[in-house]
């Protein structure tokens, strides 16, 4: 069966390949799409029962190959540009096409899951996928039903996953083998090219960040931890910022790692698992995370394996993106119902590898918006493919642009209203370097970010005596126990004065210059409270 109409394409999409398929094996479990995984030769077995896995050239993201169909729809609520590229309906059709050709007399498997642990705001989602471990790391990250909801369950959304399926661009309108292509009208993603699995989950994070906004549910890229007392804290951050690390805290209780919504009721995990970054990962900073790699189950991209079995997380010859898939429960300390209070607390964490930027600052709502929007942090040599020595800032609105297909304004004002209605304390974290440039000074020790951290979280730093900085404006602590108090005045931690003034006013300039985008949509008090140029 082959598409010439674009209408009812899930139905038709999903129905033809599991008509074409030799086979569909539905719902396999985590252990038996292990064995399968592993029999079959998808990866191998660490010396601990870690199931380790390569993605071939694709260790990331393939930012460049995700499309959304322009389908009349719900093109009015798409924010079009460098994140939310188009793709013609006629494109979309061959692409369709294609996958179901590919998927004649496959093996494919078929599992039913969940996005959202809040059952009143939770997704219902088919993945289909060419491979076991790719529907073993579905499973380890998203919400699994239960055996009731299993048996009612009704998907509204499919995504399907075809690895070794290849775009032609001049056939398919795409621009390399690789596509992710998102049809919102049809309630159908279709992925091919990539053996990446993390495509998947974005995935999912890409379709909640646009369905939620309209239920006056704010959907984040961020982890989220509570205390004993239940208080609850948000940490958003870009990928090396520290999020995962931060969060899973031996003294609070992790709700999760990566994605949350910020409902009416309160906060709740978009998953039901982790996805860490391995590199060079410390077992005495990291423990928990640490543990989770010699662990039977959990799934391991492109960290290097020895003779003897053992990981060498310090080996980066495939990638500085090695990452480890795993449930929620492999971790100590969970909130098991996925769902916790209002947040007392937001982080707002930055690497900057500029030294300019202090160890903890205090925000106001308007200053926390102006955070929000920037998404600030920088990228360093060996991080990413062409990077020069320099460090090169890096915004992506809302600590998460490219899965944001609505307007980052809709998302902002969400942010401040729930910041403002729940009287939520902002902070923004440095976890970057200090006393000069990267490649010059050193970055914060995880020690000195956690003794910070904790500061802010436990009130203490609620009445501190501030100062403010001479160019961001925020509130910056004076003093803080147990920690040298010329850290928390990144100036004084650099052998030339001048020299921090100097990139101090060229990072603040990129911020202003990158935050002209939002000035004809953003209220005047938040175009003021960001940086001053001197």
């Amino acid at each position: 069966m082959f598409l010439s109409q674009p209408q009812n394409m899930q139905n038709s999409v999903k129905n033809s390949i599991i008509q074409n398929a030799s086979s569909i094996r539905s719902n396999l479990n985590s252990e038996e799409l292990y064995e399968v995984a592993h029999t079959s030769g998808e990866g191998k077995l660490s010396s601990h029962g870690a199931l380790v896995v390569k993605t071939g050239k694709h260790t990331g993201r393939s930012a460049n190959d995700k499309f959304f169909v322009k389908e009349g729809v719900n093109d009015k609520k798409i924010h079009w540009g460098e994140t939310n590229v188009p793709i013609s309906e006629k494109y979309y059709a061959k692409i369709a096409n294609a996958f179901i050709d590919f998927s004649k007399d496959k093996s494919l498997y078929l599992h039913n899951l969940m996005g959202g642990a809040d059952r009143n705001h939770s997704l219902n989602v088919s993945i289909i996928t060419e491979y076991a471990w790719h529907g073993l790391f579905a499973r380890h990250l998203l919400v699994r039903p239960s055996a009731d909801e299993l048996k009612h369950f009704n998907p509204e959304y499919t995504i399907v996953n075809f690895p070794s399926l290849k775009m032609d661009p001049s056939i398919h309108g795409t621009n390399s083998e690789t596509v992710i292509a998102v049809n919102l009208a049809e309630k159908i993603i279709l992925i091919a090219g990539t053996e990446y699995a993390g495509e998947t989950k974005k995935s999912v994070f890409t379709l909640l960040n646009f369905l939620l906004p309209e239920k006056n549910v704010m959907p984040m890229h961020c982890s989220v931890n509570t205390g004993e007392n239940g208080d609850a804290a948000i940490f958003f951050g870009l990928s090396g910022t520290g999020k995962t690390t931060l969060s899973a805290d031996p003294k609070r209780s992790l709700l999760g790692d990566d994605e949350h919504g910020w409902s009416d009721d309160g906060l709740f995990n978009f998953e039901g698992g982790c996805y860490a970054k391995l590199i060079r990962l410390s077992k005495e900073a990291e423990p928990e995370i640490y543990a989770t790699t010699q662990m039977k189950g959990t799934v391991i991209e492109n960290a290097v394996m020895k003779n003897d079995g053992t990981l060498d997380l310090d080996d980066n010859s495939l990638t500085e993106n090695t990452r480890g898939a795993y449930p929620l429960d492999y971790i100590p300390r969970v909130t098991e119902s996925g769902k916790t209070g209002h947040p007392k607390n937001i982080i707002m964490l930055t690497a900057d590898a500029f030294g300019v930027l202090p160890p903890i600052a205090k925000l106001s709502a308007d200053q926390a918006m102006y955070h929000f929007l920037s998404g600030y942090t920088a990228k360093v040599a060996g991080t990413e493919i062409g990077l020069s020595n320099e460090p090169q800032a890096t915004f992506s609105t809302c600590f998460g642009a490219p899965f944001m297909p609505r307007n980052p304004i809709e998302y902002g004002n969400l942010l401040k209203k729930k910041i403002s209605d729940h009287k939520v304390d902002c902070w923004l974290v440095n976890t970057g370097w200090s006393g000069g440039v990267y490649g010059v000074g050193k970055r914060i020790s995880i020690k000195n970010t956690r003794a910070l951290l904790n500061a802010a979280l436990s009130g203490k730093l609620a009445n501190a005596e501030m100062r403010k900085d001479p160019n961001f404006g925020f509130s910056v602590p004076v003093k803080v126990d147990g920690i040298n108090e010329q850290i928390l005045n990144p100036k004084k931690t650099w052998q030339s004065e001048s020299d921090y003034d100097a990139q101090a006013k060229k990072l603040v300039q990129m911020f202003i210059s990158n935050f002209t985008r939002f000035e004809s949509d953003v209220e005047e008090n938040i175009k003021t409270s960001g940086p001053i140029a001197n």
